[in-house]
């Protein structure tokens, strides 16, 4: 089953995706609202979304190209309080993202510590069920307010040196009323990154990744994560400059989704009753690593089959000037 999130002239609606058509619940406006119903009910989320099912359906084709008074948003938000919900990832988690890391910062045949926490992955990052293995690589995205849907551009701010697709999987969670992470299903994502920046110095990394990003358009509830195949393209002026077959899921993966979970659930701030976790997964190639440079209008596409429909977001070059912070006492 797959979620989406719309917004139009009578407010927000949740639908399910039936081929090309959004078949509309009745009763929840957001999928934060059918998660918290179905943990109330004790029952599976997939049968409190299809017993709510009503008449209405509109066309998604439509919806999808913008075409009409319905706006797609993120498939996953917190509706009261963004901050709420907090955006993060796992990087190093492919070969080709730690060789393209290891090209940015080795000097010579220097191994690297992005390189060297890779093969830390690879020995211990698939433990045997009900055991601890190696820790992964973490990183902070921001809150609710740095997620953007299908179709809204992705910025590279005025103190940003560039900005880049990073095509991933990402897992969405909320934290029940005792403190326990529950998976609600996995999306098509866009981490977007600043990679000029990164390969100053790998100490940037934190915050060449405090940038916005994307998710959607569809949430898989019941997804199959063992290996997933997909595309990630960028498009000049209708044409498509870059493509790349991607590819993602366990079995390409050197830490195992439990582990991943683990270790970032394993802190008690991430178990607040209440909260929204999207969490990427890492990626297997972007454009970046293969000498591409994004431009203003780029339009970046990432597809993964069993997914959905593409998530496609153009570049925006904020052009104001970079203004000082400054901080005043009280």
């Amino acid at each position: 089953m797959r979620l989406i999130q719309l917004d139009g002239v009578a407010g927000r609606r949740t639908g399910v995706v039936d081929a090309g058509k959004i078949r509309l619940l009745r009763s929840y406006p957001s999928v934060y609202a059918l998660t918290q119903a179905a943990l109330t009910a004790g029952e599976a989320l997939t049968k409190t979304a299809a017993d709510d099912v009503g008449d209405d359906a509109i066309d998604y084709e439509e919806v999808y190209r913008g075409q009409s008074p319905w706006r797609i948003l993120t498939p996953i938000d917190h509706p009261a309080e963004p901050s709420r919900c907090l955006v993060s990832g796992t990087g190093l988690s492919h070969i080709r993202s730690a060789a393209n890391r290891q090209a940015m910062h080795a000097a010579g045949e220097q191994i690297t510590d992005s390189m060297r926490m890779y093969q830390w992955g690879v020995e211990g990052g698939r433990p045997e069920p009900g055991k601890v293995g190696a820790s992964p690589e973490w990183f902070y995205k921001g809150t609710g307010t740095s997620l953007r849907a299908h179709n809204q551009p992705l910025d590279v701010p005025p103190y940003a040196e560039d900005g880049g697709e990073e095509p991933e999987i990402a897992g969405v969670y909320v934290i029940d009323a005792s403190g326990r992470p529950r998976r609600v299903g996995m999306t098509a994502g866009n981490e977007f990154s600043d990679h000029v920046f990164e390969k100053r110095s790998y100490l940037y990394l934190a915050s060449s990744k405090i940038r916005t990003c994307a998710i959607g358009p569809e949430l898989v509830l019941d997804p199959d994560f063992r290996l997933v195949n997909g595309e990630v393209a960028i498009e000049r002026g209708g044409e498509a400059v870059w493509r790349k077959a991607i590819h993602t899921g366990e079995e390409v993966m050197c830490h195992s989704l439990a582990n991943l979970e683990h270790h970032h659930f394993k802190f008690e701030a991430h178990r607040r009753p209440g909260d929204v976790h999207v969490h990427f997964f890492g990626a297997d190639a972007f454009s970046f690593g293969e000498g591409v440079r994004l431009q203003a209008g780029d339009v970046m596409q990432v597809q993964f089959e069993g997914f959905g429909r593409p998530l496609r977001n153009p570049l925006r070059v904020l052009q104001s000037e970079s203004e000082l912070m400054t901080v005043r006492g009280i």
